[in-house]
């Protein structure tokens, strides 16, 4: 499955994608996907494609929240997580931050 997440987000043009593997560090997925795009509309998009792409290769039962907004959405795909925000969004939150991962260094930079 993460594959499929990370091809569509390619594909897509997301940025400053991160993978954070949460095996044993918690009960709700095996990993978290996290990542930005430039708009709402951006973001919005993205988030579909992947639900799309999910579909497609057999992953159809994803849950999603946010979609109608696309400041911040979440995917919940079952044993992985994406979290699609808007950068001042993603900013404004700092997830990564709570599992103690760093930005990729041409975001921090900004």
């Amino acid at each position: 499955m993460l594959p499929v997440i990370l091809t569509s987000l390619e594909d897509d043009k997301a940025l400053d994608v991160v993978t954070i593997d949460l095996k044993g560090k918690s009960p709700m997925a095996d990993a978290m996907v996290i990542c930005s795009g430039r708009s709402q509309r951006h973001v919005a998009a993205m988030a579909d494609h992947l639900l799309r792409a999910l579909k497609e290769a057999g992953f159809g039962r994803a849950q999603v929240e946010g979609l109608p907004y696309a400041d911040w959405v979440l995917i919940d795909a079952g044993d992985i997580v994406v979290h699609v925000f808007r950068p001042e969004v993603r900013e404004f939150y700092k997830i990564e931050r709570m599992w103690s991962v760093e930005l990729p260094a041409e975001h921090s930079a900004l």
